[in-house]
């Protein structure tokens, strides 16, 4: 069932402190809403947290984003300890950097993101991957592929492959980039 007041104060306190970005008012109202969706998702995890599914749905009512390879991959970094559940750390401490994370943190979940095998570096492949579906979106006249040669010009080293400081670099030289990367981060109204 629901926890008690005095933990939730408790458990709102510590995660506004290790969040960050949220006040512990703010941190309260989402481990409330952690609450609603463990209620919701009713599989075997319920007591610690909720599955990929519930997390797609919620993601999806709250900022619109419809990309499951996108969303796939949100769920992957929101899940560190990758045993496909959310806990309400996982969840708060996500929400902070997508919401409202600094340069550095937004750059670095990009970038974990994109790196779909998790071995440090975004190749060709896995950043077509990730941005074809919005790149067929582009105006006709303009090719995917074309859009995609221009995102991997950011390759300074030339070896096919973005390591994290080329990411943060060009980040960090047109922050339109991570707009560029944008479905990975909600449009906040």
């Amino acid at each position: 069932g629901a926890m008690s007041r005095k933990r939730l104060q408790l458990l709102a306190e510590s995660l506004s402190r290790s969040s960050k970005h949220f006040s512990e008012g703010e941190a309260e109202c989402l481990i409330k809403l952690f609450d609603v969706l463990v209620a919701r998702s009713c599989s075997q995890f319920a007591v610690s947290g909720f599955n990929r599914t519930v997390f797609r749905d919620t993601l999806f009512a709250a900022f619109g984003m419809t990309d499951d390879v996108v969303l796939d991959r949100v769920f992957s970094t929101f899940d560190r300890d990758n045993n496909g559940c959310i806990t309400v750390v996982e969840w708060v401490e996500g929400l902070a950097v997508l919401l409202r994370g600094t340069l550095e943190e937004k750059i670095k979940y990009c970038f974990a993101v994109y790196d779909l095998n998790g071995d440090g570096y975004i190749s060709r492949e896995e950043m077509f991957q990730m941005l074809k579906d919005t790149l067929i979106k582009q105006p006709a006249d303009e090719d995917p592929d074309e859009a995609i040669k221009d995102l991997v010009e950011i390759d300074y080293d030339h070896d096919g492959k973005l390591s994290f400081e080329d990411f943060e670099q060009a980040v960090r030289d047109e922050n339109l980039l991570l707009e560029a990367f944008g479905p990975c981060l909600p449009d906040i109204k």
